[in-house]
């Protein structure tokens, strides 16, 4: 008999997608969670819940026996004390990135995680954008041989979407729900640019150090730097850079470039098409006129990644986005943020839990 999954979604601004792909993945939704009533509302009606199935506190989906899988899809700040609670009241997790947002609350989650028996997930999206999934294919099969420089990005115009920080913030959750964005230790290259660190780490693996540098001129909004560029340090053989901009002039996007021994990938996250740059038949001549790849866009992809936690669950399979992996992406950002502070090389380190 299949594992009847009962999902429990907290928080539906970002959560929505999570919302519709537990659905057409066939789970039970138990009840879903979120401050404003008129989004509760809208999504009760949407998927014909009952009122017994809708709250505006998530520790009813916290104390429902019936849950046994919750979406944690509410502002950074306070993934730590969800996930904690979920885990240790027996369910399953999948939280949005980043896991956390400093080093003493991502390794608060992999321990509770190395001490929990439920699977904890964390949804690094980037792993499921259709146009990345099949570049990975390409570099797996050897198409442009070893990569030995790759660059990303993580380009998002946070200017219509922010809130001057108040500081009353942190005691009050109805201003965290508008402001969270705004909030100093939510560094854009932590709570947006994870998405292009978590994306290099899965095509390069760990860097092991990085030198960065930033700037503030667009968002006054915020303390933070609004763009920042990092150079990432592999091995002697594979180096990396990131540049993330929150104030960037430009249409959403994850511009990728991936850099091999014979041949090079060229694509983007809202584009199904990647061009494939390979050595012709001499062994040195690039081809001048590029391959196209073509895929069908799927970007913020919720639907393979709820897929690929119901299976981890159903399966008793191992989370390959686990906890752990959640922290080094997070590490990562947070090494970059310092870097860029201290004005030089920083070494992440990736021990998170006793």
């Amino acid at each position: 008999m299949k594992y009847q999954l009962v999902v429990g979604v907290i928080g539906l601004v970002m959560g929505r997608r999570h919302l519709f792909a537990a659905v057409d993945y066939g789970a039970e939704i138990g009840k879903i969670c979120d401050l404003n009533p008129e989004t509760l509302r809208k999504y009760q009606e949407e998927y014909h819940l009952s009122d017994g199935q809708c709250c505006t506190d998530w520790t009813e989906i916290l104390n429902d026996p019936r849950i046994n899988a919750v979406v944690i899809a509410t502002p950074d700040q306070l993934h730590r004390e969800m996930v904690e609670k979920c885990l240790a009241a027996g369910k399953h997790v999948l939280c949005e990135k980043p896991l956390a947002l400093t080093r003493e609350d991502i390794c608060a989650i992999v321990s509770a995680a190395k001490k929990s028996n439920r699977k904890c997930m964390v949804g690094q999206i980037s792993r499921f954008n259709s146009t990345f999934v099949k570049a990975k294919e390409l570099v797996d099969k050897g198409v442009i041989g070893d990569i030995y420089y790759m660059e990303t990005e993580y380009a998002h115009d946070y200017a219509t979407i922010l809130r001057e920080w108040d500081p009353s913030m942190k005691e009050d959750v109805n201003k965290l729900a508008s402001m969270w964005r705004s909030d100093p230790a939510r560094h854009g290259v932590v709570g947006g640019g994870c998405h292009a660190v978590d994306l290099i780490r899965w095509f390069c693996g760990d860097p092991v150090e990085v030198s960065a540098y930033g700037t503030h001129r667009l968002l006054p909004q915020v303390t933070y730097d609004d763009a920042t560029v990092a150079i990432l340090k592999f091995s002697d053989q594979l180096m990396g850079k990131v540049f993330v901009s929150t104030g960037c002039k430009r249409p959403y996007t994850r511009l990728t470039c991936i850099y091999g021994t014979k041949g090079t990938l060229v694509c983007d996250s809202t584009k199904g098409e990647i061009q494939v740059y390979t050595i012709g038949e001499d062994g040195v001549k690039v081809n001048e006129t590029p391959e196209l790849v073509t895929v069908t866009v799927k970007d913020h992809n919720a639907v393979d990644e709820f897929k690929k936690f119901a299976q981890h669950i159903e399966n008793d399979e191992v989370v390959e986005m686990d906890a752990d992996l959640g922290a080094r992406t997070v590490e990562v950002c947070l090494s970059i943020v310092r870097s860029a502070e201290l004005g030089k090389p920083v070494a992440p380190d990736y021990s998170f839990a006793d």
